[in-house]
């Protein structure tokens, strides 16, 4: 006997754009963006700011952002306020049509912009029903599809959703990384003039780009840095031949385990060389990982500008922006690692140190792009430990 086909809901009038999970839900809405279709990892993000930072952020490579914040598009897009220069997160979901922008900074449509990258995009889908299966059931696979004329093959789409493996035992960092080695001097924004240039460098810090934010590196030129950025399958010998200060590990896309298999080695070499190692995101997890300790995926990550993070030295609590859906299990780390900093949402790990060697790390993003910006102390104390050494 033949099978049956499966059975889809309706296909509301005027629908140009379909998200379809890997369990069979079918979700209709508008497309925005450029026509076509991607699968990824569906996620959301609570953000009330920083839209177009969030979708060039490399870390969300593999995935599809649910922005929880309706007004999408309100302050349009320019050319300065990117992460990278080729966005690579999957797709996006919103609430409502794209916003209407209204910001002396917009130099083009949020529309516009994403049909010029080929993102692909939903609108008028209920991403508080949507968050909400995230939240309590875990970060699906999906597909999001945009036909202008309504036509969608959703047979086709269901099967491509249950096909796509999922971001567990992908190292994605290598589809992020630059392709060679360059150099960064340019420093933070400001109202009167722009993006800076540091002219006048105290340091030379190598940066390691599992998937960097250019911000981190604007925040590294900003303290004072002369910045080496080499890519994610840097050796330590390539590393060390530069003769840095110090050394820095980027945040990145993808399971940190299957990243790990040419990161750890080098990260063991450059913590014993007792060089000052600062980790954010993906770089913490890895020097996690180079320690002796292990990650795990989580079911559904931390993505927001608002997530509170205590220190456990100094009893503050941080209001910080996060983006990673791997945590560090403290558990596993060896005597050597202090835990130094946790979530108050959840408990997880946000932060380790070595004791005895300049070497410490955090889960979350202290550079504020976008903000808050409580936590750009932790490129003071990698200073201070490049100094003292």
């Amino acid at each position: 006997m033949t099978a049956a086909a499966p059975t889809h809901p309706p296909q509301p009038e005027g629908a140009t754009g379909v998200l379809v999970l890997a369990d069979g839900s079918i979700h209709w809405g508008k497309g925005i963006g450029a026509a076509g279709q991607s699968v990824g990892e569906v996620c959301f993000n609570t953000s009330m700011t920083g839209y177009q930072e969030i979708l060039t952020d490399p870390s969300y490579a593999g995935q599809i952002i649910t922005f929880t914040f309706p007004h999408i598009g309100n302050v349009g897009t320019n050319d300065e306020d990117i992460e990278t220069v080729t966005p690579a997160a999957r797709g996006l979901i919103l609430r409502v049509d794209i916003t209407e922008p209204s910001n002396w900074r917009a130099t083009r449509n949020l529309d516009a912009w994403l049909k010029s990258h080929g993102l692909v995009g939903l609108g008028g889908l209920d991403t508080r029903a949507l968050t909400r299966r995230i939240r309590d059931g875990g970060a699906p696979n999906g597909v999001i599809a945009h036909s202008p004329d309504g036509k969608f093959d959703l047979d086709a789409l269901l099967a491509q959703a249950k096909a796509w493996p999922g971001l567990e035992g992908m190292d994605l960092a290598k589809d992020v990384t630059c392709g060679q080695t360059f150099t960064w001097d340019e420093s933070a924004w400001t109202i009167a003039g722009g993006y800076g240039r540091q002219t006048d460098p105290k340091h030379h810090v190598v940066a390691v780009d599992f998937g960097a934010k250019r911000n981190i590196l604007r925040c590294l030129a900003n303290a004072g840095c002369r910045v080496t950025v080499v890519p994610a399958t840097a050796t330590a010998e390539e590393i060390l031949a530069h003769k840095p200060d110090g050394v820095f590990l980027s945040n990145g896309p993808g399971d940190p385990a299957a990243t790990g298999t040419y990161a750890v080695p080098m990260i063991q070499q450059i913590v014993a060389s007792g060089l000052p190692l600062f980790g954010i995101c993906l770089g913490h997890q890895l020097l996690a990982l180079a320690l002796g300790g292990q990650t795990t995926k989580m079911e559904k990550g931390h993505r927001g500008a608002n997530h509170p993070v205590k220190d456990l030295a100094t009893g503050r609590v941080e209001i910080t922006s996060q983006n990673h859906g791997f945590v560090v299990l403290p558990e596993s780390l060896p005597d050597t690692v202090e835990v130094t900093h946790v979530s108050l949402f959840d408990g997880t790990n946000e932060g380790i140190r070595l004791k005895d060697k300049p070497v410490f790390s955090v889960q979350y993003h202290p550079e504020a792009s976008p903000g808050p910006e409580d936590s750009h102390y932790l490129f003071d104390r990698f200073i201070e430990n490049i100094a003292a050494r």
